[in-house]
């Protein structure tokens, strides 16, 4: 090899070192290429899918299974391995199990699959905005790490959209929305902000318990506890229903062109003065040239 070539191949070495270290910096680059720049080791951890009194629906054969990347303390770099989170670690995050978590956290996992090709959930990288309601702001905050303090997490604008979330990639510029198919869709009022409808059969009619929650949710109102009952039930069964098949077959998403985070978030809820986020500032640091020094 001559020194032209030998001069060119170190070059390319360098290039690619100095693209491992800063590559988050670059817009529209995907902060590492796995099997390229790094090298994260996924399925490590067996998910918990042991159902239980709170999370039955966990043991379903589409339940949901995410593997999220994070940050190695405060101050630190990537970790090289990744965590999974399922819906019953959602719903201890949550509170409870509901109809709305569940929905959340598929749609979120419907849009993963385009901002996250390789099923790495990188936390660093996430915006997230979601409909007023805690069911949907706690799935986008917990899953995508986002927060109303650092300014990465909001509401929408337009009201029509409380039953959907968008989630974006700083570093790849994506955004994605996601909501659920005409004919799961059983919120009184509200809806559905995209074209698709679903081609199977629910085991309860949506009318159904779109006219039962009009009365058991109605703010004041005095429903029977046979209706309470009953509208858990209803909410119970449409979940399994839905993770019994593919969660495509239930929910949409579409990739939002010349994404703005200004023109789809609520400024009236959200923080003013922002902090800093630092605990993903050096998750690209160098390591030490030798282990001791």
């Amino acid at each position: 090899m001559n020194f032209a070539s030998r001069f060119a191949q170190s070059a390319m070495c360098l290039c690619s070192i100095y693209f491992l270290l800063v590559s988050g910096s670059f817009a529209a680059e995907p902060t590492f290429e796995q099997g390229k720049n790094i090298f994260i080791e996924t399925g490590v951890e067996a998910p918990d899918r042991n159902p239980t009194w709170y999370a039955s629906m966990v043991a379903k054969p589409y339940a949901p299974v995410f593997e999220i990347l994070a940050t190695k303390g405060t101050q630190g770099r990537y970790y090289p391995y990744t965590y999974p989170v399922t819906l019953k670690d959602i719903v201890r995050f949550h509170g409870h199990d509901c109809e709305g978590i569940t929905t959340a956290a598929n749609c979120a996992w419907v849009a993963f699959k385009i901002l996250f090709p390789d099923g790495i959930i990188d936390r660093s990288v996430l915006r997230g905005i979601s409909g007023e309601s805690p069911c949907w702001s706690d799935a986008v905050a917990f899953l995508t790490g986002a927060r109303l303090q650092y300014g990465n997490l909001a509401f929408f604008k337009d009201k029509r959209y409380s039953h959907a979330i968008i989630l974006y990639r700083d570093d790849t510029q994506v955004a994605v929305l996601a909501t659920w198919k005409h004919g799961i869709n059983n919120i009184p009022g509200e809806p559905v902000m995209l074209p698709g409808k679903i081609t199977w059969k629910p085991k309860v009619t949506l009318k159904d318990v779109e006219d039962l929650k009009a009365i058991v949710k109605k703010a004041g109102g005095n429903p029977t506890p046979y209706q309470v009952d009953l509208m858990r039930h209803q909410q119970w069964l449409h979940i399994n229903d839905i993770l019994d098949r593919p969660l495509e077959e239930s929910y949409q998403t579409q990739v939002i062109e010349n994404f703005k985070w200004e023109d789809w978030m609520d400024p009236e809820k959200a923080i003013t003065k922002t902090h800093v986020r630092s605990d993903t500032r050096l998750k690209n640091y160098p390591y030490r040239s030798q282990p001791i020094e």
